[in-house]
């Protein structure tokens, strides 16, 4: 858990091939999952928050998901920064809503 701003969007880049630009939320696990640090970029600069659990260890979600990356509603990111061990074992979300109907038109 030593890299900071630089490190941190290095790998973001290039082992996830992902823009640390994007809005989305990136977070890291040491090994211990004692400690967390999550990158995004708010508009108008890298924010890097950092979190080190008192009691517990943080949740382990990622053993799950394979090889594909692992993506959380905000309630399921929420939940497991808080150090929750209830991520991922329910959907806690309803799903995204979509149109039934694509053809819609808005005039």
């Amino acid at each position: 858990m030593r890299k900071q701003y630089d490190g941190l969007s290095a790998l973001v880049r290039g082992e996830m091939k992902s823009d640390v630009m994007s809005g989305d939320v990136y977070v890291f696990v040491g090994k211990d999952r004692r400690r967390a640090k999550a990158v995004m970029w708010d508009g108008t600069g890298l924010c890097l928050y950092a979190k080190r659990l008192a009691k517990g260890r943080f949740a382990a979600p990622w053993e799950r998901a394979g090889e594909e990356a692992l993506v959380l509603t905000m309630t399921e990111l929420a939940l497991l920064l808080e150090g929750s061990e209830c991520v991922l074992r329910k959907p806690v979300s309803p799903a995204p809503w979509t149109p039934a109907d694509s053809s819609l038109r808005f005039v």
